[in-house]
C-alpha cells in the first residue's frame, strides 16, 4: 500500500497486527532456536574432540613407539577392524547384560532401603552406620576377596557393579525423602489420606528427582567398577578384552576398547538425563536437574 499525502505530510500505512501465536517477522522461531542450540552444542563438542585428537597425535609422535602410545589413526583402524570381525559386539553384549542385572538390582534394593531409612528413624539409626562404613570403600578393593568367593565368571563383575551403584542410590533416596515438605504430608494426613497414598502421591514425586540423580551417580560408579572387575575376574566383556590385548601388546585395540567404554558410559548418562527430563519436568523447570 502506497503512502498517502495529507496536507504535505506523508502518512505511512498502518502495520497489520500479528496474529496470536504467529512468528514475529525478522525473529527466529522456537524451532530455529532449537536447531541453532543443537548446532552450537555439536560445534563445541567437535572443537573439544579436535583439540584432544591433536594433543594425542602430537604425544604419539613425541613418544615414537606405537606399542606405548599409538596414534589416533592406528586406534581408529583397530576399531574398524574390531567392528568388522564382530568381536566388539560380543564383548559389549557381555558387559551390557551384566550392567542390566546389577543396575536393576541396585535400583530396586537401593530405593527400597532408602525409603525405609528416610521414613523410619529406627531403621535409619540401625542401617546408616553400616552404610557409611561401607560406602567409602571402593568396589575395586573387593575384587581380590571376590575372586576367592565368587571365582572368575559372571558373578564377580555383576556383584562389583551392584556394590558401586548401590550406595549413591541409597544416599540420594534418603536425601530426597528427607527433603519432602512436611507441610504437604501433614495436610494430606489432615484430609484423611492413607499412608500408602501419601507415599505414592506426595513423597514419591518429591523424592524422584534426587533418586534419579542417585541413579546417574550410581551408574557411573558401577560402570567403572564393573570394567575394573572384568580386567581380572571375567571370561568376557570390555575389561577382559583390554587385558587380553594388553598381554598381546596390541595397544591400538586396547585404546579402541577404552573408547567404547567411554562412549557407552556417555550414552548411559545421556539416557538417564533424558529419563530425568521426562519423569520430572517440574524439577527441570525449576533448575533442579542438569
Amino acid at each position: 500500500m502506497a503512502a498517502q499525502q495529507d496536507n504535505g505530510l506523508t502518512v505511512q500505512p498502518a502495520r497489520t497486527a500479528a496474529q496470536p501465536g504467529a512468528a514475529t517477522p525478522g525473529w527466529p522461531t522456537s524451532a530455529d532456536q532449537r536447531i541453532w542450540t543443537a548446532l552450537g552444542a555439536v560445534f563445541i563438542y567437535l572443537r573439544s574432540m579436535a583439540v584432544f585428537l591433536v594433543i594425542w597425535h602430537l604425544g604419539s609422535r613425541w613418544v615414537g613407539n606405537a606399542i606405548l602410545l599409538p596414534s589416533p589413526i592406528d586406534s581408529a583402524e583397530a576399531l574398524v577392524e574390531l567392528f568388522a570381525d564382530g568381536e566388539i559386539f560380543d564383548n559389549v553384549t557381555a558387559s551390557l547384560s551384566r550392567l542390566g542385572v546389577s543396575f536393576g538390582l541396585a535400583i530396586v534394593l537401593g530405593v527400597s532401603l532408602g525409603f525405609a531409612m528416610g521414613m523410619n528413624r529406627t531403621v535409619y539409626a540401625l542401617v546408616d552406620p553400616l552404610v557409611e562404613l561401607l560406602r567409602p570403600i571402593s568396589g575395586i578393593a573387593w575384587i581380590p576377596l571376590g575372586m576367592f568367593i565368587l571365582g572368575v565368571g559372571e558373578a564377580l563383575p555383576t556383584a562389583i557393579m551392584f556394590y558401586g551403584a548401590f550406595f549413591p542410590i541409597v544416599i540420594n533416596t534418603v536425601v530426597g525423602v528427607h527433603a519432602v515438605n512436611p507441610g504437604l504430608v501433614q495436610a494430606a494426613r489432615v484430609l484423611g489420606v492413607s499412608q500408602r497414598a501419601i507415599v505414592r502421591h506426595v513423597i514419591w514425586p518429591a523424592a524422584l528427582p534426587n533418586i534419579l540423580v542417585g541413579a546417574r551417580l550410581g551408574a557411573g560408579a558401577g560402570w567403572m567398577a564393573m570394567v575394573a572387575a572384568e580386567l581380572i575376574g571375567a571370561p568376557s566383556g570390555l575389561g577382559f578384552a583390554i587385558e587380553w590385548y594388553r598381554e598381546l601388546l596390541m595397544t591400538p585395540k586396547v585404546l579402541a576398547f577404552v573408547f567404547i567404554i567411554g562412549l557407552l558410559g556417555y550414552l548411559l548418562d545421556r539416557l538417564l538425563r533424558g529419563l530425568q527430563r521426562r519423569l520430572t519436568p517440574w524439577a527441570q523447570a525449576g533448575g533442579g536437574l542438569a
